[in-house]
Parts: C-alpha cells; structure tokens; sequence
C-alpha cells in the first residue's frame, strides 16, 4: 500500500468528480502531492460496496457531459487516486496512525449535519457519535502525541471561510483536551479556506459520477501552503471574495432568477433549468439581466473582465442538455434565497454605486412584502 499524503474525509459522488479526478490527473504528469485515502465518518455500513469500489484498482469512472464554449463535451475518465479506504467506525486505529505518519492535508467534504455540535464532541477520548469537528480534533490528538509536526486542513464544505469556521470548532475542543495541545492546534496546524464548483449530477454504481465539464477549486494563498495538485481546475487566489460575488450573484442568483419567474408563470414552461435556458426569451431575457443589472455592479467593483468571462460559462452551465437540474428543487426554500442572493447582490450593488436594478428590485419587494402577509 503506498504512502497517502491525502486524507479525504467524505465518500460522496461530488468528491468524486472533484478532488479525486483533479488528483488522479495530476498524479499522471507527476503534479500531485500523493494519493488519496478516503475516510467514511459516517459509519453507514450501507455505503460498504461504494467504499470498496473507490479503491479498485483499476479506478472509477467519471462521465462528463454538457457544454463547454458553445460546443458539445461528452467523455468518460477513469480515477485511480484512491489508494485506501476506511471508516472511522471499525479502522480508527489505522486512521489514526495514517494521520500521525502519513497525512500532510485533511481534506473534507461532509454533509451539513456533520458540522453540527454533537453531546459527546467534549469526551475526552473517540466516540463513532462525534461530530466532525470533534473527530478531526482527536485525529490532530493523536498526532499531537506522537510527536510530529502540524499539517494542512482544507474543508470543502459551501461555509462561507470555511478553513476559519472549522478552525473556530476545533480549538475550543483541543484546548479542552490540553493547554499545550490547543496552542499547538492554534499555531501548527493551517486551516485553508477554500471554494469548490461543479455540478455533479447523478451517481454511477457501485462508484463514480455524472458531471458537468466546468469546475472550479479556488484555494485561498496563506503561508506554507502547501497546494494538492496542479490542475486547470485548481487556482490560487489571494482572496476568495470575488469567485464567492460571482458563484453567488451571477450563477446562484441566474437560477434564483429563473425560478421565480417559473413560479408567476405557474411552472408551465418546463421541468429542468434546460428547458428554461432553450426558451429563446427566456434566455434573452436573462443575458439582458446579467448585461444591464449585474455586470455594472462587477465593474465598479474592478471585476468586470471576470464577470464577462464567466457569465457564457454560466450559460453553457444553465443550458447543459445532459443535467437534470429540477427546477422544483431549485425552488425550495426560494424566499431565503431571494433574500440571500438578490438582496445580497442589491447591497453588493449599492455598495460599488452600480447601475439601477429594477427587475431584481421589483423581486425583493415582492418577497419581502409576501413574507410579511405570511
């Protein structure tokens, strides 16, 4: 079994698509750090198979499909950055020595509920019930004991400075463990924060996933860094605040637009984002948005040049013919994200003196007048 500087904690099929594909490319022009072991903190012993198949061998595939620069993209991969796999359930001894004498990054991906404070997290020794935070700390512990210097956390969960937040979780526990054992987590170990995009659309069996061809990792610099891999897809940036405005105020608030406009029309012009975006009004009346509302606010703020490169993309995005991306999916919980995304980008807006913004302006008060009949 070969040394696996990367720890990957979360099996799902959007790591899949993501990290390990990003690595396994890599790792084939000598551009990665290592190979990756997978860690499933879950326990869910129904995910056995799925935890297997991550490890073939001979890998597993990822198909890609949709559009890219107007132009039909269709291929599948084979990744073979996944060299180990376990559990925290029955292999934390392993784990913990991998940890110790291997891991250089802990990278995560795990469900919201994962970050949630559980009874046990303040034990003084590992409970399968813990939290992540709380399962990362006695990870550190163990290494923290053995004697080895600190290493890389890297989240990947969509928490706004997720490094930081995470870092926030952990120390209190550390410290609760030992003095010296918090102060070594708070000056030896780098919490990175980081930005992950892709749309991951179906699993494939017993393991693998469907994805579309943009993708996106955006690492923010700190010193030490120690970066995964090199990959097209992985940049490092200084600061993630403009990929964040325009992830959330062009792509997020685009599909955000569109099913509120899906809604007034009461949900008769189709099922999928797609079948929206092959409407030809209904995509000239979005690029009209993006061109007279959104886009000014980008170029007061100097990021005009970025948004103009990925508003097509988000477009090819919206339209990809092979995604099935509901449209009643999207509309859950569709007040807060009026709030969030259209009202977010009304102060963002407001805050660079962009253009007038009447068709988004007209949306918020709607909501917000909705919301308080409610």
């Amino acid at each position: 079994m070969s040394i696996t500087p990367i720890v990957q904690f979360g099996t799902s099929r959007f790591l899949q698509a993501h990290v390990d594909l990003f690595v396994s490319e890599a790792l084939e022009r000598g551009q990665a750090l290592g190979p990756i072991t997978v860690v499933q903190s879950s326990g869910d012993a129904a995910r056995a198979t799925r935890l297997a198949a991550l490890s073939h061998p001979e890998g597993f595939p990822v198909r890609v499909e949709g559009i890219k620069e107007g132009e039909s993209v269709r291929f599948q991969t084979s990744v073979t950055s996944v060299r180990r796999t376990l559990s925290t359930a029955t292999d934390w001894d392993l784990l913990c020595q991998i940890v110790s004498e291997e891991a250089e990054i802990i990278l995560s991906n795990t469900s919201d509920a994962g970050w949630k404070p559980h009874a046990v997290d303040g034990a003084g020794a590992f409970n399968q019930a813990m939290s992540y935070p709380a399962k990362l700390t006695h990870l550190l512990w163990a290494r923290y004991q053995a004697g080895r210097p600190g290493l890389q956390v890297m989240p990947t969960e969509l928490v706004p400075q997720n490094g930081a937040a995470l870092r926030e979780l952990v120390l209190p526990l550390a410290a609760s463990l030992s003095g010296d054992f918090g102060h070594w987590v708070a000056t030896e170990i780098r919490f990175v924060n980081s930005l992950v995009d892709r749309i991951v659309s179906a699993p494939l069996e017993p393991a693998g996933a469907v994805a579309e061809p943009y993708a996106l990792w955006a690492i923010e610099d700190a010193p030490g860094l120690i970066v995964p891999c090199s990959h097209p897809a992985v940049q490092v940036v200084p600061s993630l605040e403009k990929i964040e405005a325009l992830k959330l105020f062009i792509l997020n608030l685009g599909h955000t637009y569109l099913v509120e406009n899906w809604i007034r029309a009461e949900q008769q012009t189709g099922e999928f984002v797609r079948d929206l975006l092959a409407d030809r009004a209904i995509r000239s009346d979005l690029e009209r948005l993006y061109t007279t509302e959104i886009l000014p606010a980008f170029q007061a703020a100097g990021w005009g040049d970025a948004a103009q490169a990925y508003i097509p993309d988000t477009l090819d995005r919206l339209a990809n013919p092979y995604l099935d991306h509901r449209l009643a999916d999207i509309a859950q919980n569709h007040a807060e994200k009026v709030d969030r995304r259209i009202g977010g980008f009304l102060k963002f807006s407001k805050s660079q003196n962009g253009a007038a913004c009447p068709t988004l302006s007209a949306i918020l008060r709607a909501s917000q007048n909705e919301e308080a009949v409610l």
